[in-house]
């Protein structure tokens, strides 16, 4: 029976905006992009021009999983948002 039901597509992750990830790291908007432009975090454009933010991304940098951004375990989550937030502004 299983083998009639059909395959589903894989999710694709979801995109968020500057401000969306702002409020993420407790930071403005505007620094989002600075990082953006300056290649701490990674970004896509829209066909408009808009930036977009890939959420995975955006959740492991939050969890200290990229290299640039790892974080001491000991820490707790709002010392991380924090201190992720002070080493992407470098």
């Amino acid at each position: 029976m299983a083998e009639d039901m059909p395959s589903r597509a894989p999710q694709r992750d979801r995109l968020l905006t500057p401000g969306e990830v702002a409020t993420l790291f407790r930071v403005d908007p505007k620094t989002v992009t600075r990082w953006a432009s300056a290649g701490r975090i990674g970004s896509i454009r829209t066909p408009g021009g808009h930036r977009r933010f890939r959420e995975s991304e955006v959740r492991a940098l939050l969890r200290g999983e990229a290299a640039e951004v790892a974080v001491p375990a000991q820490q707790n989550l709002s010392n991380t948002v924090d201190l992720n937030a002070r080493r992407l502004a470098r």
